[in-house]
C-alpha cells in the first residue's frame, strides 16, 4: 500500500500585521486620552444657538451686479493660480522624478528624493508666506507656492510610477541598441502617462481649494476677498464669496472626473 500523502505544513504566522494594528489602536486611544475634547460643549444648546445666529448673518448673500463682477474676477484669478501652479508642478515634478526613479544612479536618487521630501513637507501657506516677502502681494507668490508644494508631491508620485513600470519593453529596446534615455521615453514613459495625468488632475482639484485658502495671507483671489469681508463682518458679501468657492470646486471636480474617465477608457 502506498503511503498517505502528507499534508503541507501551515504557513508561518506573521505577527507584523497584528503588531501594526495594535500599535495603531494604541495611538488612537492615546490621541483621545491626551486631547481636551469637549464633546458636551460642542453639542450643547448654547453652541447650537450661537452657530445658528452666526450662520443667519450670511443670509441673504450679496447679489449686486458690481460685487458679482468683482467676485467673478477673483474666481478667475483663483482658477488661474491653481491651473498655472499645477502646470509648473507637473513640469518640474517630471524633471525631478527621472533622477528620483534611479535613472542616474543611487546617489542622485537619494538627493532628489530628499529635495522632494522638503518641497512637499512645507505647506502651501508657509511657502506663500515666504514668497510674499520676496515677490510682494498678489497671485504670483501664491502660484509659486502651489507649484513648489505640488512639485514635491507629484515628483514623488511620478518617480514611484516610473519605478513600478514594467521594465521589459525598455530592456528590449536597449538590447537592440537603442540609447537608454531614448528607450525610456519610448517604452517606460508611455506606460505611466495615464497614471501621471490622473495624479496631476487630482492635485489640480486640491490646488483649487488651496488657492482659495492662500488668499487669506494676501495671495489674491477669492481667499483674499473672503478674509477682507469677514474681517469687516460683511457676512452677506462673505457668503457670496463662499458660494463662488463652492461653485468653482464643483465645476473643477466635474471636469477632472470627466477627464479621468476619458483617460481610463
Amino acid at each position: 500500500m502506498s503511503a498517505a500523502p502528507q499534508m503541507p505544513a501551515p504557513p508561518p504566522r506573521r505577527w507584523s500585521g497584528l503588531a501594526f494594528a495594535l500599535a495603531l489602536l494604541a495611538l488612537v486611544a492615546a490621541s483621545f486620552a491626551s486631547l481636551p475634547l469637549h464633546f458636551a460643549a460642542l453639542f450643547s444648546s448654547e453652541a447650537a444657538t450661537s452657530v445658528a445666529e452666526f450662520l443667519g448673518g450670511f443670509a441673504p448673500p450679496e447679489l449686486a451686479g458690481g460685487f458679482l463682477k468683482k467676485t467673478a474676477i477673483a474666481l478667475g484669478e483663483t482658477l488661474s493660480m491653481s491651473a498655472l501652479g499645477t502646470l509648473l508642478a507637473v513640469v518640474f515634478g517630471l524633471l525631478l522624478a527621472i533622477p528620483a526613479a534611479g535613472r542616474f544612479g543611487r546617489v542622485p536618487r537619494a538627493l532628489v528624493r530628499v529635495l522632494l521630501n522638503v518641497l512637499r513637507s512645507i505647506p502651501e501657506l508657509v511657502w506663500a508666506s515666504v514668497l510674499l516677502i520676496a515677490a510682494g502681494l498678489g497671485p504670483f507668490p501664491g502660484t509659486l507656492a502651489l507649484g513648489a508644494h505640488t512639485a514635491g508631491v507629484l515628483g514623488r508620485l511620478f518617480a514611484d510610477a516610473l519605478e513600478n513600470a514594467t521594465p521589459l519593453p525598455e530592456q528590449s529596446l536597449r538590447t537592440n541598441g537603442v540609447a537608454p534615455m531614448a528607450a525610456f521615453f519610448y517604452a517606460t514613459l508611455p506606460q505611466t502617462l495615464p497614471q501621471m495625468l490622473s495624479y496631476a488632475l487630482y492635485r489640480w482639484e486640491n490646488n483649487i481649494r488651496a488657492a482659495a485658502i492662500l488668499g487669506v495671507v494676501g495671495a489674491g483671489g477669492l481667499g483674499q476677498m473672503l478674509k477682507y469681508h469677514l474681517s469687516l463682518f460683511q457676512m452677506p458679501k462673505a457668503a457670496t464669496v463662499i458660494l463662488a468657492m463652492l461653485l468653482l470646486v464643483a465645476l473643477v471636480d466635474a471636469a477632472s472626473f470627466g477627464l479621468r474617465r476619458l483617460l481610463t477608457r
